[in-house]
């Protein structure tokens, strides 16, 4: 009985001992099958890392690739403009050196004349040297032969008291008065054959000077337009520049003062306007935003802001190549200025700054004919015209304000002189007055130079916005399509919408009564109110 016992306990625990073997071989096969498919996950899992990191690495190498392009790109771009900037700068120092060259040239020429000239007036000397010893001895040979006269006329007279029974007194008291009146007869008649021959040589003198003068001095008719063309590469720009219903052309209108007329005539836009510095704003401005492409009234008015400041720039320096080219040294800043204002003014149709540099021109050629200083009668010329350009109201006439500047500024007693009197309103008190007058007219009065009819249009134009602009509330105001129509623009804080009526109405009553036109004048008063603010 205990021994069937122990045989079944055995028999169990050899059945738990082959059941706990055949567990634990169960349990390590399916962790050997679970460990080689984590390792295959990991080998799918780093096999992607791998991938993906190859990926990353090329896209890594292709930005930077793509960036060491750009920073090429933009090198080179950097380089070559610089490039030009240097072949700019090495053509302009080659052409100053070309005019350093010029003036040395001429310097040396001058050096030559000059020296020509001391070995004629040592020769002269030399020769007057030589006339002088002959006539020295001649008067020695007088001397001794009036001796010889006296003594001789001394016997005559005692001889002739003798005979006449006069004495020798009273005969010369006969012979003075006798020869006196013979003398006074012949020596009016000499006199008047000697102011004749003056006067006559004299004019013809002054006609060679002139004519010379005028042969020496080659110029080009000088007629200003009011219109200017602004070239466009097609006509569908024409669209952009008018804007949605118009807005972007009544902008530029209004920020430069002239009007846009664009019409079927082929790649081009007219500009036309009495003033050629707000034309050539609007032309320049034209420009900028056709090349930018970006036209907005926002825009367009930065454009014109930025614009007019670069005008200004322009000017200074077209005044100073102005006095460079002419060899004129030492002009005082607001002067050269003042010059390159002239670029863009005209007198009677022509342009005044060609004018000033012909008249600089005549006036050094005449001065050298007639042996004066070249140098300041080329100043003289060149300011003549100097009060036309004073951007302030002034009551006196031009050459007395451009007379009262050259004092302010220093200039020559016998510059300023000359400019003052140019237009006989004061007395001329130096050689160089005359021929500053002389050569203005020769300028002015060659045929083409001027049209008379313009000078009195620009005036009028002038005059009817100087009307306007006397009206309180009125910031700018500008004369469009030759006089027909004033435009008027109010500060709208100071006008409002009834006073812009009624101000519209005053200045049309004010042109009948004070000005003279043809045909009938628009009177047109803006008002924008705008408000800003800015975001921080």
């Amino acid at each position: 009985m205990e021994t069937s016992l122990w045989v079944t306990l055995l028999t169990d625990i050899v059945a738990v001992a082959i059941g706990a073997f055949a567990g634990f071989k169960m349990a390590s096969r399916e962790n050997n099958r679970k460990a080689a498919e984590a390792q295959s996950q990991a080998d799918v899992i780093l096999k992607n890392a791998e991938m993906q990191a190859e990926s990353i690495k090329k896209d890594r190498i292709l930005e930077a690739k793509e960036k060491y392009l750009k920073l090429k790109t933009e090198f080179e771009e950097e380089t070559n403009r610089k490039r030009q900037i240097l072949t700019q700068n090495e053509g302009k120092l080659r052409q100053r050196e070309q005019e350093i060259n010029q003036m040395q040239q001429a310097a040396r020429q001058k050096e030559s004349e000059l020296n020509n000239q001391r070995n004629s007036l040592e020769q002269q000397r030399n020769s007057l040297d030589q006339q002088r010893n002959h006539l020295n001895q001649q008067l020695e040979t007088a001397k001794r032969k009036q001796e010889e006269a006296e003594k001789m006329l001394s016997e005559q007279v005692e001889q002739l008291e003798k005979i006449a029974n006069l004495t020798a007194e009273q005969a010369r008291e006969q012979l003075i008065s006798t020869l006196k009146a013979e003398a006074e007869s012949r020596a009016s008649s000499y006199i008047k054959n000697i102011v004749e021959e003056a006067k006559l040589t004299a004019t013809k003198e002054a006609k060679k000077v002139v004519i010379e003068t005028i042969q020496r001095t080659a110029t080009e008719h000088a007629i200003e337009n009011c219109v200017s063309v602004f070239n466009i590469e097609s006509d569908d720009i024409k669209g952009k520049v008018i804007g949605r219903e118009g807005r972007n052309i009544r902008a530029l209108e209004a920020a430069t003062g002239v009007e846009i007329i664009v019409d079927d005539t082929p790649e081009a836009i007219i500009i036309s306007g009495f003033d050629p510095v707000r034309r050539e704003i609007a032309r320049l401005s034209l420009h900028r935003l056709v090349q930018d492409g970006r036209i907005h009234p926002a825009r367009i008015e930065e454009i014109v802001a930025k614009t007019r400041k670069n005008i200004e720039d322009e000017i200074i320096e077209i005044g100073e190549r102005t006095v460079i080219d002419l060899g004129i040294h030492g002009l005082h800043p607001e002067l050269i200025k003042m010059v390159g204002r002239m670029r863009f003014r005209s007198s009677y149709g022509q342009n005044l700054l060609q004018h000033s540099r012909e008249v600089a021109k005549l006036c050094a050629t005449m001065a050298a004919e007639l042996g004066l200083n070249a140098k300041l009668a080329k100043r003289a010329g060149l300011l003549h015209d100097i009060g036309k350009v004073w951007p302030e109201e002034a009551e006196l006439p031009h050459a007395i304000l451009g007379m009262e500047l050259a004092k302010k500024y220093k200039e020559n007693a016998e510059v300023c002189n000359a400019i003052g009197a140019h237009h006989d309103e004061i007395e001329m008190t130096s050689m160089l007055s005359p021929i500053i007058q002389v050569c203005d007219a020769i300028s002015g009065s060659r045929p083409g130079a001027r049209r008379e009819m313009m000078e009195s249009y620009i005036k009028r134009l002038k005059e009817l916005e100087e009307l306007a602009q006397n009206f309180p509330g009125v910031q700018k105001c500008y004369a469009i399509q030759a006089g027909r129509e004033l435009r008027v623009m109010v500060d709208a804080e100071r006008v409002s919408d009834e006073r812009a009526g009624a101000l519209s109405f005053d200045i049309s009553q004010k042109i009948e009564k004070e000005m003279q036109y043809p045909g009938q004048i628009k009177v047109t008063v803006i008002r924008e109110m705008r408000s800003v603010a800015y975001a921080k």
